[in-house]
């Protein structure tokens, strides 16, 4: 490679190419961030939050606030929550050191993607937070710094979608429910997304229907003893989260076919998932 007179040259074999460059002096100078506040996480922390919820951010432009990850930084405890309306991811770590103040921040997607993309197993980010953007400095096998701009405006109050109160509650192993859902989803389509689940004494019944592919009923033996209910869900939204748990059980907790179902688990993760009507 050679790079002289705003040209660069590349040769390898036969082959040979010349690009043009631009000058310089053209190129964005590098952000200078003075941050109101600086925090710690380890890479590892934050590659688990940004894992458990990246995948519930909205992809409407048109309900821009949504179109990123929620950021909550409070005392020692760093908090994330991503929703689309439909569904709704909550993760919560606890920093190296207390944060000098509360802070509440929407960090856009390409910034959390690309933050997941070049994060290490070791090593540490260092989070600077100011009015319109924020700087993360990984430090690990390599240092790398990426400065993004916030996403402007108000995010909802995600704890008002949180349900206060659940009528039943049982544990599910995770392995045998996401294989259970994914195979229901198999006899599901565009116009039929959901799979329908059926809580009877002791069994928790999958089914899904449509007419253009056909139908399928699967059981799966759990711990209930409360009246039948049947609740649908779009197969989807619960196999985003169930992909990203390291545990081997889950608690799911629910009330009837018209109210959220909520995923716990013993780590500080929760998540709220709308359910569809049926006919």
């Amino acid at each position: 490679m050679d790079v002289s007179a705003g040209h660069c040259k590349i040769q390898s074999g036969s082959f040979s190419t010349k690009l043009n460059g631009l000058p310089a002096e053209e190129f964005p100078p590098k952000p200078e961030i003075k941050g109101r506040t600086r925090v710690s996480i380890s890479q590892e922390k934050l590659r688990k939050l940004l894992k458990r919820t990246a995948y519930a951010v909205s992809a409407d432009e048109n309900r821009y606030v949504l179109n990123g990850i929620f950021v909550r930084i409070e005392e020692k405890m760093l908090t994330m929550v991503a929703t689309d309306g439909r569904r709704l991811a909550m993760s919560e770590a606890e920093l190296e050191e207390e944060a000098e103040n509360k802070e509440e921040i929407i960090i856009p997607t390409k910034a959390v993607q690309e933050l997941t993309r070049i994060m290490d197993e070791e090593g540490t980010i260092e989070i600077q937070v100011t009015d319109t953007q924020t700087q993360f400095y990984i430090q690990g096998k390599e240092s790398t710094r990426i400065t993004t701009k916030l996403v402007e405006g108000t995010y909802p109050n995600y704890r008002q979608v949180i349900p206060k109160e659940t009528k039943h509650r049982v544990s599910l192993d995770k392995e045998e429910l996401l294989h259970a859902v994914k195979r229901a989803e198999i006899l599901t389509n565009d116009k039929a997304n959901s799979v329908k689940f059926t809580f009877t004494e002791n069994c928790l019944t999958f089914s899904s229907n449509t007419p253009e592919i056909g139908e399928s009923t699967e059981t799966m033996a759990i711990k209930y003893t409360g009246e039948e209910t049947s609740i649908a869900f779009n197969p989807q939204y619960f196999i985003d989260p169930l992909k990203t748990m390291e545990e081997d059980e889950i608690q799911f907790e629910f009330t009837d076919q018209l109210s959220p179902g909520v995923i716990k688990v013993k780590n500080p993760f929760l998540y709220v998932i709308m359910p569809m009507r049926t006919t």
